[in-house]
């Protein structure tokens, strides 16, 4: 019996190394729209939301979500704007007292502002994050038939194998089963909350900087 560390181990490693590669070849060629039989399947999650049709949906309403808030933001940015020039104005005709205290009450509006714009910039990251485990939700059960078709035992992605025959990934397969799919995989799917808006005991940000007027920059 050959003993461990043995040269002849070492030759039928090898050589069960090179029958495995040898197997592989064959798979390069595979079809596409066919599933491979293989026990090991690889995946690019990434590439696969990008591509299908679910993902770019996804990706879209996240877009137009950032963009209204951007939008928001600069709205209130101008509005703030006109109420500090309004509020400088008005301390030519004002005791200083008077005018301190609707200087003091403007800082108080724009750290509550704020507070409710960055808490809204997070719940819209948070959303984010949702539509990735979104996809991966209506992805699972085609992916579950594939591995069932394939007899595959697991599914790993792609950036974690150093090198593997290009006919075990299934990335483009999965992309045309979801597309085939419309808005049926999106369907068991709730919508994710809209931004939340900011707590009313949310903790302040420092005060803003105030110029000789009393008015926030």
């Amino acid at each position: 019996m050959a003993r461990a560390g043995s040269p002849r181990r070492a030759v039928w490693r090898i050589a069960a190394l090179c029958a495995g590669l040898a197997l592989s070849a064959p798979l390069a060629a595979q079809d596409a729209t066919e599933v491979v039989q293989s026990p090991i399947l690889l995946i690019d999650s990434e590439e696969a939301f990008a591509r299908s049709d679910l993902g770019q949906r996804i990706a879209t309403r996240m877009e137009d979500a950032t963009k209204e808030l951007a939008a928001e933001n600069r709205r209130i940015e101008a509005e703030l704007i006109e109420e500090e020039k309004s509020l400088t104005e008005k301390r030519k005709a004002m005791e200083a007292e008077a005018f301190r205290a609707l200087a003091d009450a403007f800082d108080e509006k724009v750290r509550r502002i704020r507070s409710e714009q960055d808490a809204k910039a997070r719940a819209l990251g948070q959303q984010g994050d949702a539509g990735r485990r979104e996809f991966l939700t209506a992805a699972r059960p085609v992916l579950e038939q594939i591995m069932r078709e394939s007899g595959a035992a697991v599914i790993l992605e792609t950036r974690d194998v150093f090198l593997g025959a290009e006919g075990v990934n299934i990335t483009t397969l999965l992309i045309d089963r979801l597309n085939a799919t419309g808005d049926a995989g999106e369907a068991a799917i709730p919508a994710p909350d809209a931004p939340a808006e900011a707590p009313a005991d949310a903790p302040e940000g420092p005060a803003p900087e105030t110029d000789e007027t009393g008015a926030s920059d």
